[in-house]
């Protein structure tokens, strides 16, 4: 944040808002960009061959008594609330374009264009160019 503040030249003395200046910047929250790479990881794993490593781990789980007190958050509890936010299914992982645009959401500003192109959405959606 201090970096996005310092390229619009403006200082916490200004009492901008954060949500203002990523806004201004077209910029994304980290929470969001982070949940987008989990989304995108999943999905990449879910349309891997059963036999993948990343799928045998992901299934992967140990017998014995789990530990006392309160459960360790796990990669996968954290995915799933990711998908019940993008109401988003294990199945859907399945068709990329659906699954591309859930993850995404609203924002296909940021979508790279070939992208958009192949789903032919290009005239629907304004897109940014790099300069």
């Amino acid at each position: 944040m201090k970096m996005l503040r310092w390229m619009c030249g403006v200082t916490r003395a200004d009492r901008i808002r954060n949500e203002y200046i990523r806004g201004s910047l077209a910029v994304r929250d980290v929470a969001e960009k982070l949940q987008e790479c989990r989304l995108r990881w999943f999905g990449h794993v879910c349309r891997s061959p059963a036999d993948y490593v990343g799928n045998i781990c992901l299934n992967l789980t140990l017998d014995g008594p789990r530990p006392q007190g309160r459960p360790k958050k796990r990669w996968l509890d954290v995915v799933k609330a990711d998908m019940s936010v993008n109401v988003l299914t294990r199945d859907d992982a399945q068709d990329r374009t659906k699954w591309r645009k859930a993850r995404w959401g609203e924002s296909l500003l940021s979508l790279p264009k070939r992208w958009l192109s192949q789903q032919g959405d290009e005239d629907e959606y304004e897109v940014r160019s790099g300069s």
